[in-house]
């Protein structure tokens, strides 16, 4: 389907094609429309086609290759991946996870929520229980995020198998708690903070641990999501220590 923006510039289709990698609609080695077929679909001039790829070939995301045109690299370096992209990208049909990429390490668990922060968000009381789900992405098998869902215990009452140990599919609960509810869920502004990793963490992280408490730090990012009637969940990734700076630079 064509795509028609009035002033859209070098910068738009870059981002355009950006997103459809990050995706996986263009997995390694698809090739880009050609030069012509991106200025008729965004109603642009060459220089400016030229300028766009010379952003994403400078990004390593692709690389040219002669009679096959411009083609998506076989290792593209995209940026590690939030739960917030997560969602927006498997609402709008896309797979959960980005090429080259798996998770392990899936858990499960109903437990009393001693984080005065998470409290605060969720608008819980200190010791309410809430599902807790978490799980390590990983690019070619190495680990680089760990993934978790602070979940407030209302929405059991509507996924029962919120709780259930192993993967739960390619459909995230978000979809199923729609559905059944009528209430459309939204989401805060992406946050991000640095903090110190816990050891858990870490080794989730298959970071080598230092022989005494020396703290590594991590990014982390996180998102609550709420339907009209409150808060639903906090989702927290915390990422391989320097993994945001590695992917940015």
């Amino acid at each position: 389907m064509a795509y028609r923006s009035s002033g859209a510039g070098y910068a738009d289709v870059a981002a355009h094609y950006r997103k459809a990698i990050d995706r996986g609609d263009l997995a390694p080695g698809d090739s880009l429309p050609s030069v012509p077929e991106i200025r008729e679909q965004f109603d642009v001039s060459a220089k400016t086609v030229s300028r766009a790829l010379k952003v994403l070939k400078d990004e390593g995301l692709v690389v040219s290759a002669g009679a096959a045109g411009t083609v998506v690299s076989k290792r593209p370096r995209i940026a590690p991946a939030t739960g917030t992209a997560r969602v927006s990208r498997t609402r709008q049909g896309g797979p959960n996870y980005a090429p080259g990429e798996t998770s392990t390490n899936h858990e499960a668990m109903i437990r009393s929520c001693k984080d005065p922060i998470m409290c605060h968000y969720l608008d819980i009381d200190p010791h309410d229980e809430v599902v807790i789900r978490r799980r390590v992405f990983r690019q070619d098998g190495t680990p680089k995020i760990v993934g978790i869902e602070v979940i407030h215990p209302r929405a059991l009452a509507v996924v029962s198998d919120l709780a259930k140990q192993g993967p739960r599919g390619a459909v995230h609960w978000f979809v199923q708690y729609e559905e059944a509810t009528g209430k459309k869920i939204h989401g805060s502004p992406e946050r991000r903070a640095a903090r110190f990793a816990s050891r858990d963490e870490l080794e989730l992280l298959e970071v080598p641990l230092p022989d005494s408490d020396v703290a590594v730090p991590v990014l982390v990012t996180h998102t609550v999501f709420h339907d009209e009637d409150g808060p639903l969940e906090v989702m927290e990734d915390v990422h391989y220590p320097g993994l945001w700076h590695e992917a940015r630079s």
